[in-house]
């Protein structure tokens, strides 16, 4: 699939925090972006507020081991 360049207006402090987030967890802020979006549902997806909230948590491609570690980092298992 061929990627375009898309031009956003966002506020400084949301830049700057974008920035070192993307530092800390090596991963571009275009790359974030389009996890993000990707990760929207269709228009014609009827999904659950529970499973609403819960999307975007780990990247699109994460398998089950990331989720496991997701997991224990939260509830410190």
């Amino acid at each position: 699939m061929a990627t375009l360049k898309l031009t956003l207006s966002v506020d400084e402090k949301d830049i700057d925090k974008a920035r070192r987030y993307s530092k800390k967890h090596n991963v571009s802020i275009s790359r974030m972006v389009g996890q993000y979006m990707a990760s929207l549902p269709d228009e014609n997806e009827n999904y659950s507020p529970t499973v609403r909230r819960l999307m975007g948590i780990l990247p699109v491609e994460a398998g089950e081991e990331e989720y496991q570690h997701h997991l224990e980092g939260k509830y410190r298992i």
